[in-house]
This record gives structure tokens, C-alpha cells and sequence, in this order.
């Protein structure tokens, strides 16, 4: 309780008592708050979603950010030092995350949001060299994006007991939304024939969602975008765009565009817009939630297939 001295020094100099009560409480709720490290954007907002006003997220890679590539900075080492938990991806999606573990002396829990995902294989071209990857990409499908809630949720129960109502009735929630989102996606595309579900994008990020949804995506580079794409790769990818008469390519918001746009000039397929592969847009873009990028990626791929045959 503020001393009677006190409330009276503070009346006199015109103060609230109310508002500095109501300061201690916000900051004392705020000092209550578990602070969390998301690897990207895409796990910040689900780690928001799950963790709600009980934890204290800070992203790593921010919106529009390129995680393959990322470099850490003396910044992000601070932060994960003062952390309580760390959100990773997992599948090799960022190999830049255990130097930074290292350098930071991170000691909180680690939660790998791809844990149990059934991961898919790729073919990647490594110096003229084919090679077998796991391709990362996991929460391009709705079902293993329920599964990285899961996760998230149990792993923030494990560091935070006492929140355990809180976590367990956002993700229900957060999942419950996913549920709904993975049925009208499915609608969405079924009304383009499967024939015509084809697709050039940036780089190989699509390949859980084309599993999932009956897309084919067909990519000039790599699962990785530190992979370039070869003349002879580009020069099958413009054969097969005028064979098949692929109607569109599509950029990516991190992505260098001119690759995408040679490829367009080259075979008239039109640019169909921006999709949303590894970092969520800012918060005034198409895409700053995870179901906001889903929803704004099928919305843009179905404006562009054709529904009939």
C-alpha cells in the first residue's frame, strides 16, 4: 500500500492514485510474462496465438525476412539469452540457430514446432550433382500447422505450469480456426481442374501444400534459396511452361523477382502475384497472420487457375 505521505505529495503535485495503481499493476503483469524466442515470423504468430498474454514473443527473422540465409546479430543473441523458451522449426530449416544457441548461452527449452510432422523428401541439384533433402517447409500444410500448434502449446506448458488453462483454450481456438480455413481451402482449389493445377514459384517452398491441396509447383531453384537456379534448370522450366501451357508464375515477398520475371517475358505466362512461402508480410500486408497468408495464397493462386477445363 502507498504511504499516506506519499498519496498526499503525489495529490498535491496533481497525480491520479488510480493511475499510478494501475501503472504498478501493468508493470508487475508485464515483469509475469515469459519471454519466448520464435526462429521466424511464421512461428511468432503462432506462438502468439498459443501463448497469448502470458508470454513475451520476440521473432527472430521479422516479416519478408529470408531465414535460409539469415545472420544473426549480437541483438538476437541477447534476447535468446534472457529467454525462457526458444521456437524452432526444425527439418534443417535454420542451420544458423544452434551458433547462436552457442554464442548466447541459452539454457531455456527448445520446442521443435515440426516435431512428428511426417517430413517429405526432395530432389535437389547441388553442383550438377542430384542429392536427396528434407524439404523444411512443413507449415505449408493446415493439418501439420495444427500439429505445430500442438507442440507449441505443450512445449509452453512444460516452461509455464501454471498457464497450462490458458495455453490449452487458445489452442483449441487457434486449431479449431485452422480446421475451418483447411475445408474452405480444399473447396477453393477443387474447383480448378487438376489438370491445370500447375505452377511456377521462386523456390521449392510449396511442396506441402501441392501434397496436401493437388497443386503441382515447379521451381527454378532449390528447397533453399542459397541454391541458384542453372541455365539448363531455367531453360526445361520455359520448355515445360510452353508445352504444358502453364498459365502463371508467381513471386515470392522475399524473393529476388527477376529470375520469375525473364521466365514470363520468355514464355507468356503472366506474373500472378506474391505468394507467401516463409516469412509472413508486415502487419498493414496481406499476410501478417499465419491463416491470413494461407487465406491471401489460395485467394491469389485461385484468381489466377482457370475453374473449367
Amino acid at each position: 500500500m502507498l504511504h499516506r505521505s506519499l498519496l498526499s505529495r503525489l495529490a498535491a503535485a496533481g497525480l491520479s492514485v488510480f493511475l499510478v495503481l494501475s501503472w504498478s499493476g501493468t508493470s508487475a503483469r508485464a515483469a509475469d510474462k515469459i519471454k519466448a524466442v520464435a526462429s521466424f515470423s511464421i512461428l511468432g504468430d503462432m506462438l502468439r496465438q498459443v501463448g497469448g498474454d502470458r508470454v513475451e514473443v520476440v521473432t527472430l527473422v521479422g516479416p519478408n525476412g529470408d531465414a535460409h540465409v539469415y545472420a544473426p546479430t549480437p541483438t538476437d543473441a541477447k534476447h535468446l539469452s534472457e529467454a525462457k523458451l526458444l521456437v524452432i522449426n526444425g527439418l534443417g530449416f535454420e542451420g544458423w540457430i544452434s551458433r547462436l544457441e552457442q554464442s548466447s548461452g541459452f539454457k531455456g527449452l527448445v520446442i521443435t514446432a515440426s516435431r512428428g510432422v511426417k517430413s517429405q523428401q526432395m530432389t535437389e541439384e547441388d553442383h550438377g550433382k542430384s542429392k536427396q533433402v528434407t524439404d523444411p517447409h512443413a507449415w505449408q500444410s493446415l493439418a501439420n500447422g495444427w500439429l505445430y500448434a500442438e507442440n507449441i502449446r505443450d512445449g509452453l506448458i512444460q516452461a509455464d505450469p501454471e498457464g497450462r488453462a490458458t495455453y490449452e483454450a487458445n489452442a483449441t481456438k487457434f486449431i479449431a480456426a485452422i480446421e475451418t480455413l483447411e475445408q474452405q481451402v480444399k473447396a477453393a482449389i477443387e474447383k480448378v481442374p487438376p489438370a491445370k493445377r500447375k505452377i511456377i514459384t521462386s523456390h521449392d517452398a510449396f511442396g506441402y501444400f501441392g501434397a496436401a491441396y493437388g497443386i503441382q509447383f515447379i521451381a527454378p531453384q532449390g528447397v533453399s534459396t542459397e541454391s541458384e537456379a542453372s541455365a539448363k534448370d531455367v531453360a526445361k522450366i520455359i520448355r515445360q511452361i510452353k508445352a504444358e501451357k502453364i498459365p502463371a508464375v508467381f513471386l515470392e515477398n522475399f524473393s529476388d523477382p527477376r529470375l520469375l520475371e525473364q521466365i514470363s517475358r520468355e514464355t507468356g505466362a503472366k506474373i500472378g502475384g506474391y505468394l507467401y512461402s516463409d516469412a509472413l508480410s508486415e502487419a498493414s500486408g496481406p499476410a501478417p497472420t499465419y491463416l491470413e497468408m494461407f487465406r491471401h495464397n489460395v485467394k491469389t493462386l485461385t484468381a489466377t487457375l482457370p475453374t473449367s477445363g
